[in-house]
């Protein structure tokens, strides 16, 4: 909702690229089982339109255009969310949709962004924005157009499990309660395809408080969407009194909110991690990263990537699919690691862990996406399924948001190794040790090729160590 500079996000996903790749679409099965909503899931960034994402035509992400086709925009979005994935710990993405972008011929082409967030394991928030200029009044422009176009969407993302729905942002043109009502009526028209959870109900005015929602009955068992801005009080320069307007905003339903838009100037150098020394920018984005960790309430930063704006935490470099994101403000990005892990930042690269005796990548069999699949090692060849994320919390992720598990937390040699879906348990700690062995946190136990065997397909699990070649790993 930020008038003065404006904004909204973007990136998406489809079925059709997924298949054509060879990745998976459908739904995460932590995720589709999930029978309550929890925003502490959600450590994300906003995908926006260089314009704003208000538009009477369709909505662009920086980067893309539409001239692409559907794969040239699968490739680049793909780039772009493995980078806010690699370099922040990101695991959602917030975009925009419009009838014009929909209903229109760049929806063929748009559903690439979408598609490659999903195969890329990241959540993904769809959200409507009406149009721009006089229209622009916090109201649904076209009821008809309007429905068509979430016809169309959840007809293709309905039972796409890392993909969520918003209906609305910022409802300002509407009283609470009768935005309540069109909610409930959106809920009506596709809960029997879209669950609860996955359905981000806005809040009242700019989404700026989310407790009349959260209230009604009618909207239980969704998520709730929130935004909070610095420059609404650029008189307050104490993060305390950031921290406690945004626990007033949230009330007693931190469990369901996802804070999907906050974020401040990033680009004249200020020092997030420093002395706030009068700045509101400074005490706005303590305070709120500060909440986000004490409450434990999801959030998404506006923007993770608009050209343009002051606010976007990186900016696009590179040409055609060849594309790389610059981080704007390191102090930032620090202060969103501490939201979300309580630590700095996630380690930056990602990529395969071959075993030195065997020559072989560690790896998830068949680019399953299915918890409990057993690891093993295979011919290294750099795709998604071997490209291990070292975080800051010491999980081992692959896929943006699946961990390298140890199988009910065994303790004892032989134990399996499996893919889970990452929750912070000490079963998915490991220490990165000298000599290139990986132990298990809980345990001290090895990372180890079973039987010493060199040949792919090799099964992988916990051993004591003892310095062998099939316990040593190199980063390629």
């Amino acid at each position: 909702m930020r008038k003065r500079r404006g904004r909204r996000a973007l990136t998406l996903l489809a079925a059709g690229a997924v298949a054509v790749l060879g990745l998976q679409a459908g739904p995460l099965a932590s995720e589709a089982a999930a029978a309550t909503p929890d925003a502490s899931r959600f450590h994300g960034v906003n995908w926006a339109d260089p314009r704003d994402n208000y538009a009477d035509d369709a909505v662009v992400p920086t980067g893309l255009s539409t001239e692409d086709d559907y794969l040239t925009t699968y490739a680049k979005s793909a780039a772009v969310v493995g980078q806010f994935q690699s370099g922040f710990g990101a695991d959602t993405v917030r975009l925009p949709v419009n009838p014009a972008s929909v209903n229109g011929p760049w929806w063929d082409s748009y559903r690439g962004a979408i598609d490659a967030a999903v195969g890329r394991g990241v959540k993904v928030v769809l959200g409507y924005w009406e149009g721009p200029g006089a229209a622009k009044n916090g109201r649904i422009d076209d009821r008809a157009a309007y429905d068509a176009m979430w016809r169309t969407v959840v007809d293709q993302y309905g039972d796409t499990g890392r993909v969520y729905f918003e209906p609305m942002n910022e409802p300002f043109g509407y009283a609470a309660t009768e935005w309540a009502d069109i909610a409930a009526g959106w809920l009506s028209a596709y809960g029997a395809v879209v669950p609860r959870e996955r359905v981000l109900v806005g809040g009242v005015g700019y989404s700026d408080d989310v407790r009349p929602v959260c209230a009604d009955p009618r909207l239980a068992g969704t998520h709730l969407s929130l935004h909070q801005y610095g420059f609404w009080h650029q008189d307050w320069t104490d993060p305390a009194r950031w921290a406690a307007d945004l626990r007033t905003r949230v009330g007693n339903c931190a469990s369901r909110t996802v804070l999907t838009e906050f974020g401040t100037e990033l680009t004249s150098g200020l020092d997030y991690n420093g002395p706030v020394n009068g700045r509101w920018e400074v005490a706005t984005l303590k305070g709120q990263t500060d909440t986000v960790r004490e409450l434990g309430i999801g959030s998404v930063y506006w923007p993770g990537l608009r050209a343009g704006d002051a606010y976007s935490l990186t900016e696009l470099q590179g040409t055609g699919t060849d594309l790389t994101l610059r981080t704007t403000n390191t102090s930032a990005a620090d202060r969103l690691a501490w939201a979300w892990w309580g630590t700095g930042r996630p380690a930056t690269t990602a990529g395969p862990l071959r075993g030195v005796g065997s020559g072989h990548c560690l790896d998830v069999p068949g680019a399953s996406h299915e918890p409990g699949t057993k690891m093993i090692i295979w011919y290294c060849n750099g795709n998604e399924n071997q490209r291990w994320t070292y975080t800051a919390q010491k999980e081992l992720r692959v896929y943006g948001d699946m961990c390298l598990d140890v199988d009910h937390g065994g303790t004892a040699g032989g134990t399996p190794l499996i893919l889970w879906p990452c929750n912070g348990g000490t079963n998915q700690k490991w220490n990165l040790d000298a000599g290139g062995s990986i132990t298990a946190q809980d345990s001290g136990l090895a990372l180890d090729v079973g039987g010493a065997y060199t040949a792919p397909g090799s099964n992988v699990g916990l051993w004591y160590g003892n310095g062998g070649t099939n316990q040593r790993w190199q980063r390629l």
